[in-house]
């Protein structure tokens, strides 16, 4: 896997090289001809027409992180919408950005933990007050996993990591890992965030 900076300069900065040994910078025109599956591009919000690349790197199955010298809330959620699995400030430490590329490359998100506690809270109250008194059922979603991906959605539904969910069930991270993959595709969810906001209510329910 490689790191892949992309700024309107085409300059790499002295914490990104700390960060990560392997490490290029492109022009946003070659991104999509040398970004590899599973390669990590990391788009400045500099870059004109940021929100255009980050769905076309996404496609080409790499994952983008978005960088920003002022982060914004509603720029967050636009990249994430975007399909971005990260949003940093452009200065972070390397410590920093290195904690972003383990859990972005491990299917998780990276928006900072209070802008995903608003998230998470916010998307929450919208799903009980448009479900409220609703026929809809959230276990149709359940029946479409076998009994292991369910307890697996709904521990990750619960904002368990790859970690305790393995150590819950009693099983391996690398099992956890494949049975997500399956769990993503049946629900049609892009990613972790997206399947929390699916399964939130009907996990709420029956943990309570």
């Amino acid at each position: 896997m490689k790191h892949w900076f992309i700024t309107s300069d085409g300059s790499l900065k002295g914490r990104w090289k700390k960060a990560f040994e392997n490490i290029g910078s492109l022009d946003p025109e070659a991104v999509l001809q040398s970004a590899q599956p599973n390669d990590l591009v990391w788009l400045s919000t500099t870059v004109k027409n940021w929100p255009l690349l980050v769905p076309l790197i996404v496609a080409e199955g790499a994952v983008a992180v978005v960088l920003s010298y002022a982060p914004d809330d509603r720029e967050a959620l636009r990249a994430l919408d975007l399909g971005a699995r990260g949003y940093v400030h452009t200065l972070a430490a390397p410590e920093v950005l290195k904690q972003v590329a383990l859990v972005v490359t491990n299917q998780g998100i990276w928006v900072g933990q209070e802008l995903l506690a608003k998230v998470l809270g916010g998307s929450f109250k919208t799903l009980q007050q448009r479900h409220q008194g609703a026929s809809f059922q959230y276990s149709e979603y359940l029946e479409l996993l076998t009994e292991r991906e369910r307890g697996v959605a709904l521990a990750v539904a619960r904002g368990a990591t790859n970690k305790e969910v393995a150590r819950q069930l009693d099983i391996t991270e690398r099992t956890v890992k494949a049975h997500l993959s399956a769990i993503f595709k049946k629900l049609a969810v892009r990613d972790r965030l997206q399947l929390i906001l699916k399964l939130a209510p009907i996990a709420e329910q029956l943990s309570s």
